[in-house]
């Protein structure tokens, strides 16, 4: 529906900075009148009109074009005017006081797209998808965000809710007329509609993981001893000399952080300082740094000097790790049981430097422990010998399938409703297949249309909206 009695919002919704051109917006039922005020001039809908735009003194701003969409057919659903000047900040910035002088105020982060999405010119998962096509760090995360825009997602979503729809018809009408001698419901024709749209569910979750892959990628941390060549390891796989590389044993002290792409995969790699224990409080806190980056890891690669180490010397290695001890207090563990499985269900570990063995050569093997299969990987940051199958191993472990024209970007959110939107419905194949009350098994596949309604934007709260639309940028 649309909103008749909005304020009039005004923001500049290009970037920061020098530029060509930059845009001032105007929404709401007051936008054709302070632009007038401005340009001194009536404009016509969709029609691209060369303005001065001035003071209230008559004091010339600037000279640029102004566009007008008229109520319904504009972004936001209501009366949109874009003066668009030269992009100097202190142009647009004279513009904007000026249309907030004339009545306008300044528009919060995301308004302008929360506006359109309540007024029905977009979905929820659409207007979620104008911040990521914005935020894309790759090709494929911007097509895969357009296509959402474009209303794929929408369309799965809406598909399984006209599925739930009718099997909720029959077994509504079951309740309704259980009085009746009719036989309204016929339970195999029922259950195998659930299976079926159960099945459904599955295909989109999948898809949806994919999207939420493609937006984020996966995060993955470099940790191990001093001069191991984790620096080295992340400037080959960065491409570039991102890292300072020095024979000098705890060169990084911070944490590093770097993004690549992979076969249209982010990949989040950190840096971290070398592990052991200092009395140099700068380097004590580089050691602690890296200890609390392990928690955000997806993958944590422990690089090892293949000329120190070997497989025979992996356990000393990996249980320092898994306990924490760098602060040279040895007498407990500083992890608990499930946060060490944690941290092995996560772990590689990569065995560098073998262009320094003499007929050593690349390769991946695997080990077991602690009831926890370990990659290994043999290779050679300086001559990159080994790191292609590190790089396959990064986007399998990821789950990233390229599926082409079929992906679709996705939020945790809406994996977490389709999960939520599938057990409930699977409560109700189960109490279909028990002969437990219709009317459970109703409320089951109400609760289905809930989750389902919570993607699209059909069943909201305030809260979720504030939440998701005070991420967007301004005048977006």
């Amino acid at each position: 529906m649309i909103q008749k009695d909005s304020d009039t919002i005004c923001a500049i919704a290009t970037a920061n900075g020098h530029a060509g051109i930059g845009i001032v917006r105007l929404s709401g039922p007051k936008a054709i009148s302070i632009s007038k005020k401005i340009i001194g001039i009536s404009l016509k809908p969709r029609r691209a009109t060369l303005v001065d735009m001035t003071l209230a003194s008559s004091e010339l701003i600037d000279r640029g074009i102004a566009l007008f969409f008229k109520s319904p057919h504009s972004f936001t659903g209501e009366d949109v005017v874009e003066l668009h000047g030269h992009g100097g900040s202190q142009v647009l910035v004279s513009l904007l006081n000026q249309c907030v002088a004339l009545g306008a105020r300044l528009a919060a982060p995301g308004e302008f797209s929360e506006r359109a999405f309540l007024n029905g010119k977009i979905d929820l998962l659409q207007a979620e998808a104008i911040a990521d096509l914005i935020n894309a760090s790759s090709a494929q995360a911007a097509r895969s965000a357009m296509r959402t825009l474009q209303g794929v997602f929408s369309g799965k979503i809406n598909q399984l809710v006209r599925d739930i729809t009718k099997i909720r018809v029959d077994v509504e009408a079951a309740i309704d007329f259980s009085d009746e001698d009719i036989d309204i419901m016929e339970s195999a024709r029922v259950s195998d509609a659930m299976q079926t749209a159960n099945h459904h569910f599955t295909q989109v979750f999948q898809a949806a993981q994919q999207g939420l892959v493609i937006k984020d990628g996966i995060t993955v941390v470099l940790a191990g001893i001093p001069n191991a060549g984790k620096s080295s390891l992340l400037n080959a796989l960065a491409g570039s000399d991102t890292a300072i590389v020095t024979n000098i044993p705890g060169t990084t002290r911070d944490v590093l952080r770097q993004e690549i792409n992979l076969n249209g995969l982010p990949i989040h790699i950190i840096d971290t300082a070398g592990l052991r224990y200092s009395k140099n409080v700068v380097e004590q806190e580089g050691v602690r740094r890296a200890l609390s980056a392990l928690d955000e890891a997806d993958l944590i690669l422990l690089v090892t000097d293949s000329t120190m180490y070997s497989d025979q010397d992996l356990s000393p290695i990996v249980e320092t790790l898994c306990a924490g001890n760098y602060d040279g207090d040895t007498a407990d563990e500083k992890k608990s049981p499930a946060e060490i499985n944690h941290l092995l269900s996560r772990l590689c570990v990569v065995f560098n430097k073998i262009d320094l063995i003499s007929n050593s050569k690349s390769g991946v093997s695997s080990t077991s422990y602690r009831e926890h299969e370990l990659k290994l990987f043999r290779l050679s940051a300086k001559t990159n010998e080994g790191l292609n199958e590190l790089r396959d191993h990064l986007v399998e472990i990821a789950g990233y399938q390229n599926i082409g024209e079929g992906n679709f970007s996705a939020r945790e959110r809406h994996l977490t409703a389709l999960s939520d939107a599938q057990e409930a419905l699977s409560s109700a194949i189960f109490g279909l297949g028990e002969n437990l009350p219709l009317e459970l098994i109703a409320e089951d596949l109400r609760r289905v249309q809930a989750y389902l309604g919570a993607i699209t934007g059909e069943v909201t709260s305030d809260d979720l909206l504030g939440e998701i639309f005070s991420s967007f940028c301004i005048g977006k």
